[in-house]
């Protein structure tokens, strides 16, 4: 298994090659290096967009009246489209997760045809989600919603693990030696 993570104040879990990065672009590069792999998980949530250039010296405030300096935008690239388009070395699974405060699976769904990948994990963050314990997902295929209950959110990444292995053709036992 290979991690690849950027900037976060956890340990990496036992067992796994860890790649460190702190760019949208740097992830890319380190995710197809990665390739040809069983399945890719995308869990990052990577900024749509980052600052064109980086200024090289503080930019410092000039006094009232002074302009309001302006930061033109660049597009990070679509690490998750771009491996669901591969038509060379593409994981056989390849899974992204859908954050959404509203329309949770009309949004999932749309993303699931917008990046080509395929499965969705739905979440809706518009209740006490982030940093709670428990979760509340819907998997988004094409072959439809899959709607799990509250859970707690290790036995969601359990439960996803299961789903996983039981797609590739593994076994219930591969995922729960794997989780403990």
């Amino acid at each position: 298994v290979t991690l690849v993570s950027g900037p976060v104040a956890i340990a990496p879990p036992r067992g796994v090659d860890l790649v460190k990065v702190e760019t949208a672009r740097q992830m890319l590069k380190a995710v197809e290096d990665a390739l040809p792999a069983d399945v890719f998980v995308s869990v990052a949530a990577v900024a749509d967009w980052r600052p064109a250039r980086a200024a090289t010296k503080k930019l410092k405030i000039k006094g009232a009246g002074s302009a309001t300096p302006s930061m033109e935008l660049a597009e990070n690239p679509d690490i998750l489209r771009t491996v669901s388009n591969k038509r060379k070395n593409r994981p056989g699974l390849v899974i992204g997760f859908a954050a959404e405060t509203n329309d949770v699976e009309e949004h999932a769904t749309a993303k699931l045809k917008r990046k080509g990948c395929d499965w969705i994990v739905a979440n809706d963050v518009s209740g006490d989600v982030m940093g709670g314990t428990e979760n509340e997902i819907a998997l988004v295929t094409q072959g439809g919603i899959d709607r799990w209950p509250r859970m707690g959110k290790t036995d969601v990444a359990c439960r996803l693990a299961q789903k996983i292995a039981e797609t590739l053709g593994g076994s219930d036992n591969d995922v729960k030696l794997a989780a403990e």
